[in-house]
């Protein structure tokens, strides 16, 4: 990372970068909201005494912008594919509006350090558990790193069922339709704790993580009723 991509990511952020992530949701996520009917509950279940992760399922590229509209108008901060940082003219405006790199498939070390720095200064990151996109109506199996970094920071993950992003912009397409989606947020889940200060033993983040493996399908499957749509049953 150079030294202005540094300062452009930098926990926190500047007041440029911040306008510049508010200038984004209004051009981004606010039109999209309008033109797929998009509404949301549970934001009662959004911590207020601190940083917390939101755990989506990931169903559409628009899954992101959609994960915008979670608290409203607050900032929120996002783990990226590498490949986004490639193109060197785009690199300072995606760390400007709140992302970063992560090599997906594999333990990214410097991406976790990152994803523990935005937490400990107070703001909200959005990490995807189940990984890249998947389809249908079945939450997969997560990856731990959400776990971990939850542990690490000590903050809560909440679980965040997109319903209908999937007809939105289904994979292949590169249409926006106009379809219904709903957000429903779920409360929070804690993260694992080590008794007695001792390390978070390898069985508290699988537990864990099967928590928040259920609720995610839980307000998965709410989001899915409030639009109103199904997955074609196969056999």
């Amino acid at each position: 990372m150079s030294d202005t991509d540094h300062d452009l990511f930098r926990p926190g952020g500047t007041f440029w970068t911040r306008t510049l992530y508010k200038i984004g949701w209004l051009l981004v996520a606010f039109p999209l909201k309008l033109w797929t009917r998009t509404t949301v509950s549970g934001r009662e279940n959004l911590p207020t005494d601190g940083p917390y992760i939101v755990c989506p399922n990931h169903r559409s590229y628009l899954d992101t912008p959609y994960a915008a509209l979670v608290p409203g108008w607050g900032r929120m901060r996002y783990m990226g594919k590498h490949t986004m940082f490639k193109v060197a003219r785009l690199r300072p405006l995606f760390y400007a509006l709140g992302a970063f790199p992560v090599n997906r498939g594999k333990a990214d070390r410097e991406a976790l350090k990152r994803a523990i720095q935005v937490l400990d200064a107070g703001e909200a990151l959005v990490l995807f558990p189940e990984g890249e996109r998947k389809s249908g109506p079945t939450v997969q199996p997560l990856f731990e790193g959400a776990m971990f970094v939850a542990a690490k920071a000590n903050v809560p993950m909440v679980p965040v069922g997109i319903g209908g992003s999937e007809r939105v912009m289904p994979k292949g397409k590169n249409f926006i339709y106009p379809r219904k989606v709903h957000i429903e947020i779920g409360p929070p889940v804690p993260p694992p704790t080590a008794p007695d200060g001792k390390r978070v033993p390898r069985e508290a983040y699988a537990e864990q993580t099967e928590r928040l493996h259920t609720e995610m399908q839980r307000v998965f499957d709410l989001a899915m009723e409030r639009v109103g749509w199904s997955y074609p049953i196969t056999d």
